[in-house]
C-alpha cells in the first residue's frame, strides 16, 4: 500500500514551509539587516531547498486527480 500524501496535503506543507521560511528569513536571514544575515540566510535557503524537494518528490500529485475519477 502506498502511503504518500495527496496533492492538497503537499500544497499545505509547501504553504507552511514558505510561511516558516519567510519568518526565519526576516528574523535571522537576509531580511534581518544584520551582519549575520548573510551566513544564516544561506543556511536557511539550503535547508528550505532540501525540505521543498522532499515535499515535492514525496507527494502523490495524482491522488487529487484520481479522487475525481479522471484517471
Amino acid at each position: 500500500m502506498d502511503n504518500r500524501p495527496g496533492c492538497l496535503v503537499g500544497l499545505l506543507k509547501i504553504g507552511l514551509l514558505r510561511w516558516v521560511y519567510n519568518g526565519l528569513q526576516s528574523t535571522f536571514g537576509w531580511k534581518s539587516n544584520s551582519c549575520m544575515g548573510c551566513g544564516c540566510g544561506l543556511i536557511l535557503f539550503i535547508v528550505f531547498i532540501i525540505l521543498l524537494g522532499s515535499i515535492i518528490f514525496g507527494t502523490d500529485w495524482f491522488k487529487l486527480v484520481s479522487a475525481f475519477g479522471v484517471m
